[in-house]
């Protein structure tokens, strides 16, 4: 054994490697991305397959043909990206899992880097399935071993779920001897594999029976700590994940403020041991809930009756409902003062923006000064670096959703009776959740025009490839079915401004649909690339010498 420091999705991604990983699937989304970057630097080494997808649907379907096959694999991707992968995520609980099959899902409280702050807990419990929510990196190493180990034993996907301040958080993980990967070979039974309805309802019954196991062993698991001995049973606190560390770090001033500790349960595994928080209640005349997310652990005790234990939580401010747990606004919940040695300082605040040099505020000018004097007018965007596009000085994008919306807000904009309806959006997303979309326009043939803006990159989570080369994208596009003559590529210069604002009008005016891609490489993915190319030849020079 030895001890590293590593981020709380490092720590995810040896975690994989010890366990016997056989293949490792992902979309990048901030705050899970360095799991599967970790993943392919060791690939590269010579390690299992590491990949990324198109999206995080596919992702997981890749993983389950995996787990079909016998191998360990892992998927990642970020708290909305569970929603496109809801399909397989959902189907996949009612198959016999084979090779442990992981979702290493890392939600954003807060919405540092997000459009809402979803809890993937509920959809590990709408899915019926076990998750696990490490506090600290060294838990998320050893969850992630563990979950695969559960995975095969119970035959289901085990969740794991993640934070943005566990995730971008580092500390020191004493790493276990690796696990080589298991021949278990293809599944052999079928029909568990197979969701024909006759064959689904049997699995989904065996799904039910399966929830007492998965109680049991939640019941039994260490992280569900239960902490009754010499403290005040008037009093009970539930913990779970990060809530549970601000807590602790409270809990010596809640003691001098109240002369004893109250008992308490914190919860790292799921489902909720109910039976430990019949034990935890049993003369507790209050109950302060600490979870880090949306109410999850207190919506299941709350009910639609009047209750003699006061529940204290997120539905009644005790907790904040939005943003992070932090240390003080836990301490504010539990009764204490503030520290007095506290300071708050006021920074100015820093609104991401486009980068200087960004080819997307050529792109933007070109769209912005296009639409000048149009009174009928939208402009739909999506998901990446171009929503920054929505910000001054551009202020294009008048929608942001989500993966592949704006090319269908754009149809429902034009089928509305826009004149000129605009979807933004880039090359990745546009092969993620953008294409099919784009075929309800081409059916239809809708009066909008398309701006794909095609960086060449995924440059919003740190510059990873794009799945197929963009160059291909016009062949693409007219083999679906769009008119050759409205499938236009303009190059994203400050120099071509006065030209490009030609062409884009005439595609604007155009009463079908039209698709114009404006090209320009990534500042960022250049620069990067520059810098790799001098390294390698410094080193072919240093080989030669």
């Amino acid at each position: 054994m030895n001890e590293i420091a590593l981020l709380g999705d490092e720590a995810v991604a040896f975690g994989a490697l010890h366990a016997g990983l056989g293949a490792a699937y992902g979309y990048p989304g901030t705050p899970s991305t360095e799991i599967m970057e970790c993943l392919i630097a060791e690939y590269e080494k010579g390690g299992p397959l590491a990949s990324w997808c198109t999206n995080e649907k596919t992702a997981l379907e890749a993983a389950l043909g995996a787990s079909y096959a016998g191998k360990r694999a892992i998927v990642t991707m970020k708290h909305v990206g569970l929603n496109v992968a809801s399909d397989p995520f959902m189907n996949g609980a009612l198959l016999g899992i084979n090779g442990g099959l992981v979702l290493a899902v890392a939600d954003d409280p807060g919405m540092h880097s997000s459009q809402n702050e979803q809890d993937s807990r509920f959809y590990a419990d709408f899915a019926g399935v076990p998750c696990l929510e490490p506090r600290s990196q060294q838990e998320a190493y050893d969850m992630t071993m563990e979950a695969f180990d559960l995975s095969e034993q119970l035959h289901v996907p085990v969740l794991l779920r993640l934070v943005t301040r566990l995730s971008h958080a580092r500390a020191g993980v004493v790493l276990k001897e690796a696990r080589g990967q298991q021949t278990l070979g293809k599944a052999k039974d079928k029909p568990q594999w197979m969701l024909l309805p006759n064959y689904a309802r049997k699995n989904y019954q065996s799904l039910i029976e399966k929830q007492k196991d998965m109680q049991s062993w939640s019941l039994s698991h260490p992280a569900n700590k239960l902490e009754l001995e010499d403290r005040d049973a008037s009093l009970a606190v539930i913990t779970s994940g990060c809530g549970g560390n601000y807590y602790e770090e409270n809990l010596e001033d809640f003691i001098a403020f109240r002369g004893k500790a109250p008992v308490r349960l914190h919860i790292g595994a799921y489902p909720v041991p109910a039976e430990s928080i019949r034990k935890l209640c049993k003369d507790a005349k209050e109950l302060i809930i600490i979870e880090e997310g949306q109410p999850f652990i207190e919506a299941k005790l709350r009910g639609i009756l009047e209750l003699p234990l006061i529940i204290k939580g997120k539905f009644d401010e005790t907790m904040p409902r939005a943003g992070e747990l932090d240390p003080d606004n836990v301490r504010a919940g539990l009764g204490l003062k503030n520290r007095s040695a506290s300071i708050e300082v006021k920074l100015p605040a820093r609104p991401p923006q486009l980068c200087q040099g960004c080819p997307h505020g050529d792109s933007y000018t070109v769209i912005k000064k296009s639409l000048e004097g149009c009174d009928s007018a939208a402009v739909t965007s999506d998901i990446g670096c171009y929503a920054l596009g929505a910000a001054p000085p551009y202020s294009v994008p008048e929608t942001i959703v989500c993966m592949g919306a704006s090319v269908g807000m754009a149809k429902g904009a034009a089928d509305a009776g826009i004149t000129y309806a605009i979807g933004v959006i880039g090359d990745s997303t546009f092969l993620h959740s953008g294409i099919t979309p784009l075929i309800d326009a081409i059916a239809a043939d809708t009066p909008m025009t398309l701006a794909i803006l095609d960086n060449s990159i995924v440059a919003m989570t740190g510059c990873q490839p794009t799945m197929l080369p963009s160059a291909g994208f016009r062949e693409l596009i007219i083999g679906l079915g769009v008119d050759p003559e409205h499938v236009i590529e303009l190059e994203a210069m400050p120099n071509k401004q006065d030209e490009n604002i030609t062409l884009f009008k005439k595609e604007m005016e155009y009463r079908g649909l039209s698709v114009v891609i404006f090209k320009r490489e990534c500042i960022e993915a250049f620069r990067k690339r520059q810098k790799k190319n001098k390294a390698q030849t410094a080193q072919n020079a240093g080989g030669e010498a």
